[in-house]
């Protein structure tokens, strides 16, 4: 049989140790053999070095996987109750063993001598080897014929789908670079929203400024670790009090924790301040019932204005103060919304991470859409909205879990302008595990499928500009709330690793490196701190990407947990009120007497509580060995960024598979 080495593509060798010393010799660099063996020492001792630097490491690495193995808790319980989510690890299982099957057979073709890449096959060859008149060995007939069924029928469909996400990635970089100069543009020419007139300094006693009547709204579920300083927060506003009605509407189904909020409400009342407890019956809708319902109390006919902080947010004392002027004779203003900012950022890897996005949304997408559109999404809380355009928009709807979403599309389309302020600034608390993330982040990318699928109608019918009708439909909903999750994980964690096994079908390296390094560059400009978690963010993002794809399917198709609402996981751990409650037990209360035993209890029930487990994440898991093995098939290619792209992100879905990246659960 013929060797297919003869009509193979050419194999680069690397140069041997007697290249280097020929070469050596021929620039007159004549070295002895003591230098030569002084060189040899060197070399062995860095490399010496290296393994006994990586040993430790691979150590504490496995022994923090056995450990989470030892105690953690697998997901697939929780799988099983979503429709879609069975099926999508299904169809990743699968291509999981094909790929394992398809490297082995791919590993023993190379040691054959099978060794080509795409642009020099033979096919004419590949013919007459498939043929069975010359048929000379089994395993040689097997593999040509694999590799004609990749060239016919696997490798153009695939190219054509690899094609469509590239296609579709470079129109999602250039909406995000088309924003990153808006925001370039908003900091050289220092535009800013400002207010038609200032407010007068409370203390100084002139009464003559606008203080219109706000109504203050704090919803919240269970949140017993944040309450008191949120409550706190919002009861020591600076606004006039006969001005001002704060509401808590506790969800609470725990009875100790509504009694818990119910004494901290009593407690600011006996001070003065105008604040109500509120507590429903029956809980339907989640936050959006919450708040609908509190907006059918008789007296908010009273109040102008409504600012909504959720339960672990904590506005400075001049909040009212900087956002409700932006009101005073702007009759068509509707929200004035304000920044995040995060008490806990620098907490772990994965609070760090996700102010890098949270940096870039509010910075870029929120500042550019505010200023030349008067147009973005509610953010859900730290904002103030007129009632009326409340009102007029059809007030808060339970018809998906993005209920602040759903009511800035419906106020826009009903002309009402929006305005973001990058300058004020509401701290609050990122997820500090990586369950509370995902969950959180599940239901914000499918909510926005399920909105987009019940106000489409609405958009082509409403009257506002064709332009306003594409920027929604086309920019706002499809290319960043659809698109950038499907190509995201289309592109990196299927394509990529299927033009390993099927090397036919390729992707450039500038679709795998470049340009997500450039992305990636961009999103991290407002948070320039965080410049030396460039990689780590890269790879998180793709990771997360699997999340995001199944949330997004979910929510369009209305499958399984499309409509799952979990609270997010709070710690309360890292604010000044909880600093303030560090102190408490060092002195007694005034009413209540407290000995040693009990003490000693209550210090082993918070110990109890305390207790912390992690979940083991199949899905990530699964895609983690995936791309691993599509990585040792690329070496069998020479394909070199290829294999280090697949490297380091299925080491990325390995840690979070196994729950290596930020806090554990309690």
């Amino acid at each position: 049989m013929e060797n297919p080495n003869n009509w193979s593509m050419v194999e680069l060798e690397g140069p041997s140790e007697d290249d280097f010393l020929n070469d050596g010799v021929s620039k007159g660099r004549n070295k002895n053999a003591k230098q030569l063996t002084w060189v040899l020492l060197l070399k062995a001792h860095r490399a010496a070095g290296c393994i006994t630097s990586i040993a430790p490491a691979t150590f504490f690495l496995a022994a923090a996987v056995r450990r989470r193995l030892s105690a953690g808790r697998t997901d697939t319980e929780k799988t099983v109750k979503s429709s879609s989510s069975p099926r999508f690890y299904s169809c990743i299982k699968v291509f999981l063993w094909v790929s394992i099957l398809l490297l082995g057979f791919e590993v023993a073709a190379y040691c054959k001598g099978w060794h080509f890449g795409a642009p020099d096959l033979h096919l004419q060859y590949l013919y007459t080897l498939a043929n069975p008149l010359a048929f000379k060995g089994l395993f040689d007939s097997v593999y040509s014929r694999w590799v004609l069924i990749r060239v016919e029928y696997l490798a153009p469909p695939l190219q054509f789908l690899a094609n469509t996400c590239i296609y579709l990635f470079l129109i999602q970089s250039l909406d995000r670079l088309v924003l990153c100069l808006g925001c370039f543009w908003i900091r050289f020419k220092r535009i800013k929203p400002e207010p038609k007139q200032t407010l007068p300094d409370l203390e100084s006693g002139d009464n003559d400024g606008y203080f219109p009547m706000v109504l203050v709204q704090i919803p919240m579920c269970n949140e017993k670790e944040v309450y008191q300083q949120s409550i706190g927060a919002v009861c020591n506003l600076n606004w006039p009090k006969s001005k001002i009605l704060i509401q808590v509407l506790d969800d609470s189904d725990d009875p100790t924790t509504q009694l818990l909020i119910k004494d901290e409400v009593h407690k600011w009342k006996n001070e003065g301040v105008n604040i109500v407890y509120r507590h429903r019956v029956i809980r339907d809708g989640y936050k959006a019932g919450n708040l609908k319902s509190a907006m059918n109390c008789s007296y908010v006919k009273d109040y102008e204005f409504v600012a909504i902080f959720d339960a672990d947010f904590q506005p400075n004392p001049d909040f009212l103060i900087k956002t409700v002027p932006h009101f005073k004779d702007n009759e068509e203003l509707g929200l004035v919304q304000a920044r995040w900012s995060f008490v806990n950022k620098d907490e772990n890897l994965l609070t760090r991470l996700q102010h890098v996005n949270l940096a870039f949304h509010f910075e870029v997408e929120q500042q550019v859409n505010g200023i030349f559109l008067n147009f973005f999404g509610f953010n859900g809380t730290a904002g103030v909205w007129r009632i009326k355009a409340l009102e007029d928009s059809g007030g808060w709807l339970e018809r998906t879990t993005v209920e602040d979403m759903d009511i800035a599309v419906r106020a826009h389309l009903h002309g009402w302008k929006m305005i973001f302020l990058n300058d004020v600034e509401c701290q609050c608390e990122l997820p500090e595990s990586y369950e509370a993330y995902r969950k959180q982040q599940h239901r914000w990318h499918s909510g926005p499928m399920q909105l987009f699928r019940l106000c489409l109608p609405d958009i082509i019918k409403s009257k506002i500009s064709i332009w306003k009708k594409a920027n929604i439909i086309f920019l706002f909903f499809l290319l960043r709330k659809l698109i950038l999750p499907f190509y995201s994980f289309t592109l990196f964690c299927i394509i990529l690793p299927m033009t390993m096994f099927v090397p036919e079908a390729t992707l450039p390296a500038w679709v795998v490196c470049y340009i997500p390094a450039t992305m990636s560059f961009l999103n991290i400009l407002p948070s320039p701190k965080s410049f030396p978690f460039l990689v780590p963010y890269l790879l998180f993002e793709n990771t997360m990407s699997v999340t995001k794809f199944n949330a997004m399917i979910s929510g369009l198709f209305q499958l399984g947990s499309a409509y799952e609402w979990v609270v997010t996981k709070k710690s309360g751990r890292s604010s000044e009120g909880d600093l303030l409650s560090l102190t408490e037990p060092a002195v007694s209360p005034p009413n209540r007497a407290g000995s040693e035993p009990d003490l000693e209890k209550v210090k082993e029930t918070k110990m109890k509580q305390k207790k912390k487990h992690n979940r083991i994440y199949t899905k990530e898991l699964m895609l983690a060995f995936l791309l691993l093995t599509a990585s040792a098939r690329s070496l069998l290619s020479a394909q070199g960024i290829h294999f280090y792209f697949l490297l380091f992100q299925g080491l990325s879905f390995l840690l979070v598979g196994f729950d290596l990246i930020g806090e554990q659960i309690t």
